[in-house]
């Protein structure tokens, strides 16, 4: 999976850090969010889509193996 998270928050400003304190988990789920090693659950995909004023599918992209 890959996904557009990096991009967006440079967007708006938003360290990995302040993305996770949005959000409500560590800093380390963020960034491995954004390397694309972690399926986020359909809460924390929609929080951070709301977090980054945008959508799952416009954040997440998903390929089939």
């Amino acid at each position: 999976m890959k996904t557009r998270i990096k991009e967006f928050r440079a967007k708006y400003d938003l360290t990995q850090e302040k993305l996770a304190e949005k959000v409500g988990v560590r800093r380390e789920t963020i960034v491995f969010l954004e390397q694309g090693k972690y399926n986020p659950s359909l809460k924390l995909a929609h929080d951070v889509a709301k977090a980054l004023k945008s959508t799952i599918e416009e954040l997440f992209i998903f390929e089939d193996d």
